[in-house]
Order: structure tokens, then sequence, then C-alpha cells
């Protein structure tokens, strides 16, 4: 995508086809979106802001973000999602948020996402460089999108630190084959692993597809996956980083700064999952 631009948009027909575009990725009737027209609208005119990437004068990438009260300067970016799987377009919306964000006073950003989505949390922990800074149960209802397919939303709080540029350079796997093993997943395998100082945790290869296939058997990784975070951030640990192959390493948080850490002076947060 060589033509690849993003913009903000505040005109009734971008809004309406950013509408359209973010009603597709979350496989919903474009009479239905996530965000209506209306709703994008009133966003743009009380100073959030709605971005567009576009390819070919197609909208192929869309974020969502508005600011919380004043005195936190918080940004809250209810939706980023993009349309091909090489990342490469979410983080060209991220970066149009941060620097529009930036622009405003924020600091960091925040948004929700799926934990058992992995290739979400690794864009988002890893690409980003963003932390994990709360586990919420069942944070939205049931959800019956074709993403979330009836499934429990359990979400992670990303914590964005905005104002710097490179990800916490962290290996991931190093340490995880000689950590004590916890627990098995739904799937027979290994699901947790430790050592004195960090846990790892595994998510499956591809949780909408199994949704679909057998929506029993992802609730039990849902179920499983949940027993492991909450007691993990009852302790302090935080999910910093996320493998190539599915398995979340978490970590305690003083060594990731303030803001890292869940101080959030100048903020930005979401209230819509991403699917950058």
């Amino acid at each position: 995508m060589n033509d690849l631009t993003t913009s903000t948009v505040d005109d009734v027909a971008g809004l309406r086809a950013v509408a359209d575009f973010l009603a597709d990725v979350w496989q919903m009737p474009r009479d239905a979106p996530p965000f209506h027209t209306d709703v994008l609208h009133s966003v743009a005119h009380a100073g959030g802001a709605v971005h567009a990437a576009r390819s070919g004068g197609a909208v192929v990438g869309a974020s969502v973000a508005v600011f919380g009260p004043p005195a936190e300067r918080d940004i809250y970016s209810l939706a980023a999602a993009a349309a091909t799987s090489d990342r490469g377009t979410g983080y060209l919306v991220k970066q149009a948020q941060r620097t529009w964000a930036l622009e405003r006073g924020a600091r960091t950003m925040r948004w929700t996402f799926d934990p058992l989505v992995a290739r979400n949390a690794r864009f988002n922990l890893v690409k980003l460089g963003a932390v994990a800074s709360e586990y919420q149960v069942d944070f939205y209802g049931p959800m019956d999108d074709g993403i979330n397919n009836g499934d429990e939303t359990d979400r992670l709080t990303a914590l964005w630190d905005l104002t710097t540029d490179a990800p916490r350079a962290t290996d991931p796997a190093e340490g995880r084959a000689e950590a004590a093993v916890l627990a098995k997943a739904p799937d027979g395998g290994p699901l947790a692993a430790r050592d004195a100082n960090r846990l790892w945790c595994r998510v499956p290869e591809d949780i909408v597809a199994l949704r679909a296939s057998d929506p029993d058997t992802a609730l039990r990784w849902r179920h499983a996956v949940r027993e492991v975070f909450t007691s993990a951030y009852a302790e302090g640990l935080r999910a910093t980083a996320m493998s190539r192959d599915g398995w979340y390493l978490l970590t305690l948080p003083q060594a990731l700064g303030s803001a890292r850490a869940g101080e959030t002076p100048s903020s930005a947060s979401t209230a819509q999952e991403d699917q950058a």
C-alpha cells in the first residue's frame, strides 16, 4: 500500500465510510455498526478525532478517540481497526492517534483488547510498547458481533506511553523453557509457567476461529486464562510482552516507569476494543 495516507475526518460522507468500515471489521450489518455516522459526527464536533487510513480512495483503517476530563487530559481511543493483517496499517492509524493526542497535551493513551487475541496483544505490547495495566472480567457483557461471537468479554487495558518512541527491548521467551509449568491448557499443552519474578501464560493460536468452530472449548480457554491473569494481577504482575508463539510475559511493574505502571497524569484510554 504505497499510497496509504491518514487524515482526520469530519464530513458526513467520510464519517459514513468510516462507520461502514468499522461495521465490516466487526462483522456487523452496515445499518447497525459499532459507531453510527451521527455518533462519529458528534465525537468530531465535540473535539474528539476520527482518523481514516485510505488506500486508492478506500478506507482501510480507522480510529475514534475523545478526551476525558480536562484536568486529566485523558484520551479515550474508542476504536482502532485495520483491514490488513500485516499490522502496517494498524501501526499507521495508532501513530496518527498518537500525534493528535500529543498535540493536545496527552502523554499516555489507553484502550481495551481481548487477551485471547494473540496478534493484537503482540501488536499492542511489542510493536507499540504498551503495558496491559488492568484485567477486566466480562467488561462489556455478551457481544454478538462476528469477532466476539457471544463470548464473555474479558479485556486487558493497554496503557501506552506516548512520549517515548522505542518499545522496550524484551525477549518474551527468555527463561520460559526453564520455568516451572503451573497448569495445563484446554488443548492439553502447558497454560502457564513461572520463575521467581516472571510468569508466562499461553493463549490459543486463533481464538476467533475457535469461537466459530468450538465455542465450548473457546469458553474453557477464556476461563483458564482468566484464572491465571486475575491471580497474577492481584499479586501486582502486569502483562508486558507477547511472544510470536502466543505466550504472554507478565512481570512486576516497578521497572516500567510511572506511566507504564499505571500512573497517568495525562493519559488516553479506550472504551471499545482495538482490532488494529
